[in-house]
């Protein structure tokens, strides 16, 4: 692995531990797709550091747990602007 692809995943798991963010989020903030951040922290960053991986899956569980509340409270907003 390119050294600074391994730099990179230990970053964007460094940032999903302290602000729990979602991988769309991430992805945002370090410019590349998500496809990328998820790779980086499902295929990449187990053989990089296996506990903080596992840190990492159980936030990013957590927030897909919780995606289909964010997702009508996007909505519900979307048609209250409306109004």
């Amino acid at each position: 692995m390119q050294e600074y692809i391994r730099k990179r995943v230990l970053e964007v798991s460094q940032y999903i531990l302290d602000t729990s963010a979602t991988v769309r989020q991430t992805a945002t903030v370090f410019g590349v797709s998500k496809s990328t951040i998820h790779k980086d922290v499902t295929e990449r960053l187990p053989s990089i550091n296996s506990d903080l991986a596992e840190e990492v899956k159980n936030i990013l569980d957590h927030n897909k747990s919780e995606r289909h509340i964010r997702g009508g409270e996007a909505t519900r907003r979307k048609y209250q602007e409306a109004l």
